[in-house]
């Protein structure tokens, strides 16, 4: 498929490429059990208290029905684009469009910086324990969690993603083992409904999480060499947010059954590994941070890796400064910038605040693409109703995460819309002296 086709792909055939439904599942469970996990576990649980395996479930359906969505669009349109080219072929090239995917782009930003605070509180728990790090040695941490990967990224991007499977297979090792020595000892009563806020506190919380889901959407760039697409890229969507979901309720109820609500709020920022601790002693403990701390590098060389590329491509398709499409130090532009932007953030901003801005960003971004969906319809083998409750579903998400933000982190809300200013107005700049590319029809070449 050339970049200029957009005529969905109704005969890509079993051997036009090389991925097969093993390797587009390890993608999927790859990234979304990156370093999100590690990061928003302890934020989930003391917003949802024992209710934190719902809010875990309410989240996973929302990104099930997105990812159906996903699923008929890579399937349809299969490109490296994945989200942005999605979103340009449906509704072409104009200010909204180009908003939002400048809108992605700072997501990959916002997640960078939630990487690199969860590297910083696990990597200091090596220091000190569960006591509280100094400022100067979180913020030291953060810095070198930012630098390490985009040296990488300078001298050999491939590095971290040659081993990304042995680095996957680690986690999911030991959060299995986390899993196993968890749940005999779980406390029945720290889930009980009896410990539950209120129902909009546990969609709320959810919400918040909502980014440690997102990662599916890799599989969409992956499309174009993936074998047999029509039955491997549903069913690899399928299949890896379903595990995901599984294995993060699991994950929920191991850490919301070991800790009481205060050793929660103590040590919110590395609960999975204060959870640990709880059933495997200091060695567990250990070796949960151990984890994160691979988990959050590989994740932040990954985003790094990926927003070098997605910037790259925005640029290319005129929603960016030309000078984004020049390389500096052999990388193009937006790698610098991330890395700077997502290194202010996560010195600036605490974990929960992060999270949300985060996950509101990609809520919005869900959205559009269920509402991309929508609009390919028939021709792209889209259930509408399915579309529409992913679109509902990540609308309605938003507005409660926005509810929540305003009343209990007006930081986070500020941020977000600062943001989506900023995008707004550097498209109108940007496309007010360019001419409009046409916008091509569903079904034509362009």
């Amino acid at each position: 498929m050339g970049p200029n086709d957009d005529t969905p792909a109704k005969a890509h055939t079993a051997d036009g490429g090389s991925i097969r439904l093993l390797g587009a599942i390890a993608i999927g469970i790859g990234g979304m059990v990156g370093g999100g996990i590690f990061a928003v576990l302890g934020v989930a649980a003391t917003q949802a208290g024992g209710a934190t395996p719902i809010a875990f479930l309410i989240g996973g359906v929302v990104s099930l029905l997105t990812a159906i969505s996903y699923s008929k669009l890579s399937v349809a349109y299969p490109s490296a684009g994945g989200t942005v080219a999605f979103v340009d072929r449906i509704f072409g090239i104009n200010e909204l469009t180009g908003s939002l995917n400048v809108v992605l782009w700072a997501g990959y930003v916002a997640t960078t910086a939630l990487y690199a605070s969860a590297f910083g509180h696990y990597a200091a728990t090596l220091f000190v324990g569960d006591a509280t790090p100094s400022p100067l040695l979180l913020r030291g941490l953060i810095f070198l969690a930012i630098l390490g990967p985009w040296l990488v990224n300078l001298t050999n991007a491939g590095l971290v993603a040659r081993t990304e499977g042995v680095i996957v297979g680690i986690k999911l090792v030991i959060l299995g083992v986390v899993i196993a020595a968890g749940i005999p000892a779980v406390s029945s009563e720290a889930l009980a409904p009896s410990s539950w806020p209120s129902p909009l506190a546990v969609v709320a919380a959810g919400m918040l999480i909502f980014v440690a889901y997102e990662g599916f959407e890799l599989i969409a760039n992956a499309s174009a060499d993936v074998v047999d697409p029509h039955r491997t890229l549903p069913r690899a969507f399928l299949i890896s947010v379903v595990t995901v979901i599984v294995l993060y309720v699991l994950v929920s109820i191991v850490v919301v059954g070991s800790l009481s609500p205060a050793e929660i709020a103590k040590t919110a920022d590395f609960a999975l590994a204060q959870a640990a601790s709880a059933t495997l002693g200091s060695s567990g403990f250990i070796l949960v941070a151990v984890a994160a701390v691979l988990a959050t590098l590989s994740a932040i060389n990954a985003t790094l890796y990926g927003s070098a590329g997605l910037s790259y491509m925005i640029a290319t398709e005129g929603e960016l400064p030309d000078r984004f499409e020049r390389l500096t130090w052999n990388e193009p532009i937006g790698l610098h910038v991330t890395a700077g932007a997502g290194l202010a953030i996560a010195v600036a901003l605490p974990l929960t605040s992060i999270s949300a801005v985060a996950s509101a960003v990609f809520l919005s971004v869900f959205t559009v693409v269920n509402l991309a969906a929508l609009r390919a319809g028939r021709q792209a083998g889209v259930r509408r109703g399915v579309a529409v409750a992913g679109a509902l579903g990540c609308a309605g998400s938003l507005v409660v995460l926005v509810v929540r933000s305003a009343t209990m982190d007006p930081v986070a809300l500020v941020t977000l819309f600062g943001l989506l200013a900023f995008a707004l107005g550097m498209e109108h700049l940007i496309l007010k002296h360019r001419p409009q590319r046409k916008k091509p029809l569903l079904g034509e070449r362009g």
